[in-house]
């Protein structure tokens, strides 16, 4: 761990002082003639932002799936992402935006170790997600993007692709789309006790054999479609929808499900889901220093869950460039038709999972988010603005966690 976070600060203050030292060439050769149109200057791609983003996170509960819905749930993370965002525009009016994020996780949870049943298990550690993604916009304001991501830790393989699309309309109005595929491979690591005696994996010690586990295919497509619109100079509102498709192991097979009879077998769940969120988000200005922020969403799936989300932020200007935001969410979800607690399946069940997050909770989160972009910079630095957010997390099934975050932005 200490390796990792001594390499991210390495990159981070290394682009730091590149990003210190670069200066945008203003190239005015390339101009419109027409004088009464609004004139475009040709810039060469060159590095505008760098966004870099630290968090910790820490968990507790006592409903584990690795141990059929009992023992510990216990969790810890350390994550750190870093983004450089370069722009570039042209003589008719384009701006074109690339931009290129790593990401590196670093997770412990006490329940991995209960993989194998002599506690001596160690599954995953460290996860890491580099990505970039491309768009550009006319001088109406139509905006089209790629993407591409990749993640990888010791158990999970993920790549992706998105295009998106938005156009405005009307007046003040703008329609987007986006269209995002993942193609994951999971790897098969079962129980000690129903581990095929083919398959290695590799203990704390680090002996065993990671290239003996196979693998098995999980695709996700994501369809979405959004609606914004400003109602007048105090309110602006929209409407999003997703269709989400799933197929292929959807299950994770170290999860164990012990039925009435006190036999232990793999968490088995359908090879498809289908999902439906449909959301609303509403702000509005109070007044120059208070905006309201509230958000619903409503989600259905064919596994027979439905689940409302309702949430409000409300960031307050104490000065020009110093500002607090208190937030709270409520979130409430029916159970899966496939859940049931510890030793509560049966043989009759043809679908099982002791997970608690298909189970039937309610759960709360909230906090408080300080933010400073002063004019000269944060403690007269480099940092254009510097943002910290807490966040405590409580859930019905006695799972509680906290996240503290902060957020350093450069901007030249």
């Amino acid at each position: 761990m200490k390796k990792i976070c001594l390499t991210v600060i390495g990159l981070y203050l290394l682009l730091l002082n590149s990003f210190s030292q670069t200066t945008i060439k203003k190239d005015s050769t390339k101009q419109s003639v027409n004088k009464t149109q609004e004139i475009y200057i040709d810039k060469p791609l060159q590095l505008d932002e760098i966004n870099f983003v630290s968090s910790y996170y820490n968990q507790t509960g006592n409903h584990s799936p690795v141990t059929g819905g009992i023992g510990t749930e216990a969790v810890t993370d350390i994550s750190n992402g870093i983004d450089l965002k370069f722009l570039a525009s042209d003589v008719e009016g384009y701006k074109y935006t690339l931009t290129a994020g790593l990401g590196i996780d670093y997770h412990t949870a006490a329940s991995a170790a209960f993989v194998s049943k002599s506690g001596a298990s160690k599954i995953g550690g460290t996860r890491v997600y580099p990505s970039i993604n491309y768009q550009e916009e006319d001088k109406k304001g139509t905006v089209k993007g790629v993407g591409l991501y990749y993640s990888s830790e010791f158990n999970y393989h993920s790549f992706g692709i998105d295009a998106n699309y938005s156009k405005k309309v009307g007046s003040g109005g703008e329609v987007s789309t986006k269209i995002t595929a993942y193609f994951d491979k999971v790897k098969l690591i079962y129980p000690s006790e129903l581990r095929p005696p083919t398959i290695v994996v590799s203990s704390a010690s680090g002996s065993g054999s990671k290239n003996s586990i196979p693998s098995s295919p999980r695709y996700t497509f994501d369809g979405s479609l959004g609606y914004s619109q400003v109602i007048n100079k105090n309110a602006q509102a929209s409407l999003m929808m997703d269709v989400v498709s799933q197929s292929g192991l959807l299950s994770l097979p170290f999860h164990r499900v012990y039925f009435a009879d006190g036999t232990d077998h793999i968490e088995n769940l359908p090879s498809s889901r289908f999902k439906f969120p449909i959301g609303f988000r509403l702000n509005y200005f109070i007044s120059d220093k208070i905006i309201l922020r509230s958000f619903y969403r409503y989600y259905t799936d064919d596994w027979g869950i439905t689940a409302h989300t309702a949430s409000l932020e409300i960031p307050i200007k104490i000065t020009p460039f110093f500002s607090v935001s208190p937030f709270f969410r409520y979130y409430k979800q029916t159970a899966s038709t496939y859940f049931a607690p510890y030793q509560k399946h049966t043989a009759a069940d043809s679908y099982y999972t002791s997970n608690y997050s298909y189970s039937a909770f309610s759960s709360n989160y909230f906090g408080i988010g300080i933010r400073t972009a002063p004019p000269d910079g944060v403690w007269k630095s480099a940092i254009s603005s510097l943002e910290i957010r807490y966040g405590h997390y409580s859930q019905t099934t006695d799972l509680n966690s906290n996240i503290i975050s902060f957020n350093f932005s450069f901007k030249q």
